[in-house]
């Protein structure tokens, strides 16, 4: 496993407010030319821009030609899975909630005419978007090893997300046109079966799906990325979760450090993903790197976990196709760290 944050050049600044803002004609400059890339961070703080970051690829144009060039035969697959699963989670998150709540009914119709129902969840336990508040990063890149100063993304601090009345870098950015372009999936699953011999592991181990595999599964299903799109990865998390007894899933749940399967976090996939114009990523296991969290902060997109790709798989396999136009409106909410990705694939 690569030692990312050892593998980058510091920054001259150890001062998050001071950083340089750039637009997002940064893009365009390749990962090896990047003068920091553990913060590349568009517009002014509390900007939208800021508040979508490398989602401002998605421009009407890349988004016009993916819908122009996947959506065949109108077919729809779910993305999202059961809002009860996990039904154990790591680190005391609280299972969702769902209460139905009778109403009286208009016009004197009696108790129970008519219902609505309540939601109390935390969106971490099931298929989730990470925002930007999630997870931060040392302040100080000079030596991160000794920082115990925070900072998000855009240099936000902990005290802003704390602050109910600041929404900095929160979700309603995300929410206000949505995520909406050409969606590919590498299905690990499916890829590791067809290797002499297989490739077998559990979902819930600690197995790193290599940089070099992903170049691999690229050729395996014939595709491609294009600068906006968002990459799916498929391991095999559900139905394996799902074959598990109660106890099992307990276990598991309480580990202190629960293992998974997931990409490896090293400096190659970052160049790659970076280099490749890939907008935001997405999977179906716990993590979607594995080892390293602060990858998600260098990635600098939308990162997606917990996501059902079952269907979607069945999908692109019965069609030999394994691209598609995805579409995906997290919740407006204002400040909101993660969201339920109200996704669906359209073919």
């Amino acid at each position: 496993m690569h030692d990312i944050a050892s593998n980058m050049s510091p920054s001259p600044l150890s001062d998050a407010s001071s950083e340089k803002r750039h637009d997002p004609a940064i893009y365009d400059t390749k990962f090896t030319s990047l003068p920091n890339p553990k913060r590349v961070w568009l517009g002014a703080p509390s900007s939208e821009l800021e508040g979508i970051g490398r989602l401002s690829l998605l421009t009407p144009e890349i988004v016009s030609a993916a819908a122009a060039s996947e959506i065949k035969t109108g077919r729809r697959v779910g993305l999202g899975w059961d809002m009860k699963k996990l039904e154990y989670s790591q680190f005391g998150r609280q299972k969702c909630g769902h209460t139905i709540i009778p109403l009286n009914g208009p016009g004197g119709s009696g108790w129970g005419a008519c219902f609505d129902d309540a939601y109390n969840m935390n969106p971490q336990q099931s298929s989730q978007w990470d925002g930007f508040r999630h997870y931060s990063q040392p302040r100080n890149s000079k030596d991160p090893s000794t920082s115990q100063d925070r900072v998000f993304y855009g240099g936000t601090t902990k005290d802003e997300i704390m602050d109910s009345s600041n929404h900095r870098i929160g979700l309603q950015h995300w929410a206000s046109q949505g995520i909406a372009g050409r969606g590919i999936l590498l299905d690990y699953v499916e890829w590791a079966s067809h290797q002499s011999p297989p490739v077998t592991y559990s979902t819930f181990s600690t197995h790193s799906i290599p940089f070099t595999t992903l170049l691999a599964m690229c050729k395996f299903h014939e595709v491609a990325p294009r600068k906006g799109d968002v990459l799916f990865i498929r391991t095999g998390v559900i139905p394996e979760w799902e074959s598990f007894s109660d106890q099992q899933k307990q276990e598991y749940a309480a580990q202190e450090e629960p293992k998974h399967a997931g990409v490896e976090a090293c400096l190659e996939t970052l160049e790659w993903l970076w280099d490749s114009g890939i907008s935001a990523v997405a999977g179906d296991a716990i993590s979607w790197e594995v080892s390293d969290p602060a990858f998600e902060i260098l990635c600098l997109a939308a990162i997606g976990e917990l996501f059902d790709l079952e269907a979607l798989a069945s999908t692109c396999k019965e069609l030999n196709r394994y691209s598609f136009f995805v579409s995906s409106i997290p919740l407006n909410m204002p400040g909101g760290v993660s969201s339920p990705p109200n996704a669906m694939a359209i073919f």
